[in-house]
């Protein structure tokens, strides 16, 4: 494990690349952020020219392959970041300049102890793309078969490592801070963007969760996963079948092929609906260059490195949370709420539900053009705080995908309206998988709240699901000794303090990027 001074001056460089950019102002005009913190960002844009409007892609880029990731989470939480610089975040393009064939060529051989040419009957040494943790060639394999090969940058996995634990560190220091930073949990999103990056690194586990995503998706048309192949698949190298389409963001081109582009944002819609509720399985990362359309019409995804999964019981309150919002069931949605304990129970549901009408009324009826999702997750965090909701990390991927799902959906059909597309397929999920039980449970809530508490608890006394809103068990966390707790010298604690708000400043970003909050 890296020292403090490591862990300090992998921090300051970050900061003065982000001061130059002028990515520090968002955290430091923010009266959620900490003072040290603050205090901190002011020293670290000493003597840096900053331009009239902050560059937060170009900072990110700068930074590195890790912050990348991040920098592109980030451009979906606006309730974090701001209009300003979410917008700018999408621009923040996950691509570096490709690595030489050779050592493509030698990463591919030592990872499967051969020679290229056994493996592939033609390998193009031209990247089809060069992103921050791999890139990918077209390739046809011995057999014939068009295949494209996705290669692990040599070092990347070392160095997520490094960053990754510098991350760990700061937000250990910020989470002491207490208030807002500590709300926000990052120690333990941090955790949780551990485990996605370790899986994103592991090449198997991406083919494994293409073959299961494949599997569960059998019975949707229209949608498909490349099939993988195992033979020239491995930690390092993953090999699968090339997908021939038009991406789905180039809407001029479907329109030209005579594709039914509202067609296509319903399905979109309904097949990430389908997985994440019905499967609880989903692709997290349904980006526009990870989405296909075939000649005959079908979505192909590709890229599972980053795949999401909530357990029955979140699901559960996830589909009754949608439908009570497409309904107006406020009091409902408020209950859930407070049965997942996501918010404190010295809280009122009365209030809360009136909270939560005051997001949502505005949208219903109205097409994504005139109001979305998006927004009314703006709304839901903006009254997070004042019900002292937590982060909810395990639920970060959803709602990232969601944003992600509707962007695509709004491209294809400008008139399309979220809530008339999913109220259906939620309404008849509920039905479908609860049963009687749901019929009852609408009965109860007709007559009193008293006996409207009865389905659920028989449910937990049944031991049926688990409890928390299917939040899973935290992680172990590092154990992290913070620098002002050092008695060397008061010298010692003061520079400590002072790396721990800088290092809270790189922790904000990471905290704003994997914190679910509601």
């Amino acid at each position: 494990m890296p020292g403090p001074s490591t862990h300090i001056w992998r921090l300051l460089a970050w900061g003065r690349t982000l001061a130059r950019h002028g990515a520090l102002r968002g955290i430091e005009h923010d009266d959620n952020t900490p003072p040290p913190v603050r205090r901190l960002c002011r020293l670290a844009r000493l003597g840096t020219f900053q331009p009239r409007q902050p560059d937060y892609a170009g900072a990110f880029q700068e930074i590195g392959p890790a912050a990348i990731k991040l920098g592109q989470t980030l451009a979906t939480r606006p309730d974090l970041v701001g209009e300003e610089a979410a917008d700018n975040l999408l621009t923040l393009q996950d691509s570096l300049a490709p690595v030489p064939f050779a050592a493509i060529r030698r990463a591919v051989e030592a990872s499967f102890g051969q020679p290229l040419e056994r493996l592939y009957a033609d390998f193009d040494p031209e990247p089809v793309g060069s992103a921050s943790i791999a890139q990918v060639h077209r390739a046809v394999t011995a057999e014939g078969r068009q295949v494209a090969v996705k290669v692990l940058r040599p070092g990347i996995r070392e160095r997520f490592a490094r960053d990754i634990q510098t991350y760990e560190w700061a937000a250990a220091h910020l989470e002491a801070l207490g208030g807002e930073a500590s709300r926000l949990r990052p120690r333990l999103v941090i955790a949780n963007f551990k485990r996605w990056t370790n899986r994103e690194l592991d090449l198997r586990r991406e083919a494994a969760s293409a073959s299961e995503l494949a599997e569960a998706m059998k019975g949707f048309a229209g949608y498909c996963v490349p099939e993988i192949d195992w033979d020239r698949t491995n930690g390092r190298v993953m090999t699968v079948e090339w997908i021939d389409g038009i991406k789905i963001s180039d809407v001029e081109a479907l329109k030209a092929a005579g594709h039914d582009l509202p067609d296509l944002a319903r399905r979109l819609v309904l097949a990430f609906l389908t997985q994440a509720i019905s499967a609880g399985f989903f692709h997290a990362d349904m980006h526009q260059g990870n989405l296909f359309v075939r000649p005959d019409g079908t979505i192909a995804a590709i890229d599972f490195g980053i795949m999401g999964r909530i357990d029955r019981r979140a699901r559960q309150w996830l589909a009754e949370i949608l439908y009570g919002l497409t309904t107006g069931n406020y009091r409902r949605v408020a209950e859930i709420h407070f049965e997942a304990q996501y918010v404190p129970s010295y809280h009122s549901v009365d209030e809360f539900a009136t909270a939560l009408r005051a997001v949502g009324e505005p949208m219903r009826g109205k097409p994504v053009s005139e109001l979305s999702v998006g927004q009314m997750l703006d709304g839901l965090f903006a009254i997070t705080r004042d019900f002292d909701m937590q982060t909810q990390p395990h639920l970060l991927l959803l709602q990232k995908t969601m944003v992600m799902v509707e962007g695509i959906a709004t491209q294809l059909d400008p008139a399309i309206n979220m809530w008339d597309v999913s109220a259906p397929y939620v309404g008849g999920w509920i039905r479908d998988e609860l049963g009687p039980e749901s019929m009852l449970a609408d009965r109860l809530r007709e007559d009193t709240a008293t006996l409207l508490r009865l389905p659920d608890l028989i449910r937990r006394i049944e031991d049926r699901f688990p409890a928390k809103g299917g939040a899973p068990e935290p992680p172990p966390l590092p154990d992290i000794g913070l620098m002002w707790e050092r008695r060397e010298s008061r010298g010692a604690a003061w520079l400590g303090y002072a790396a721990a708000g800088l290092a809270g400043a790189a922790a904000m970003w990471a905290a704003a990027a994997m914190g679910w909050i509601g």
